[in-house]
């Protein structure tokens, strides 16, 4: 496999990759490393890749786990916390302070949800994956993976549903 073959294989996941590991890890510098250590371990192993059924799966699956080692490793001490803000021009000040509020409860309750949870919702509803491939990244069930998205779902609309009708956390 040379080179633009690899690319054209890794390329088109690569954003996803940084997601997931942006939303473990919450730094962006920490997300871009492992980003780049999932790319380069890739690259190490490009002769087996054609041996797997589906790459993708296998880098968000390996970017999972590397984010699970760095989080239990003592690099966790020293994990930067930063948050991005969503920001949109073309709506009224009002609007754009009201999303951003609602964007950033949203990211706090997804932070409070067990890590099951959080990871089918991250798989789900930020990468758009299936819920088939979601189940062979995890290694659950269909069934189980369903539930785990409806709970989380459900955590999620109440409590924002809570913040915004009564102000409380």
């Amino acid at each position: 496999m040379n080179q633009s073959e690899f690319l054209n294989i890794v390329m088109p996941f690569k954003d996803k990759v940084y997601r997931l590991a942006k939303r473990l890890l919450i730094s962006n510098e920490e997300a871009e490393d492992a980003t780049q250590e999932i790319l380069i371990k890739l690259w190490n192993n490009k002769k087996s890749i054609a041996t797997y059924k589906n790459v993708e799966a296998f880098s968000m699956t390996m970017t999972k786990n590397l984010c699970y080692d760095k989080l239990k490793s003592k690099q966790a001490q020293n994990l930067k916390i930063v948050h991005s803000n969503y920001e949109d021009h073309q709506t009224s000040l009002q609007k754009q302070v009201e999303t951003e509020d609602s964007l950033n409860w949203v990211g706090k309750i997804i932070e409070t949800l067990p890590e099951q949870q959080r990871m089918v919702i991250q798989l789900r509803d930020i990468e758009q994956y299936d819920l088939d491939e979601i189940a062979k990244m995890l290694n659950m069930k269909n069934t189980a993976v369903r539930v785990a998205l409806s709970r989380a779902r459900k955590t999620i609309r109440e409590q924002l549903t809570n913040t915004h009708n009564y102000g409380i956390k």
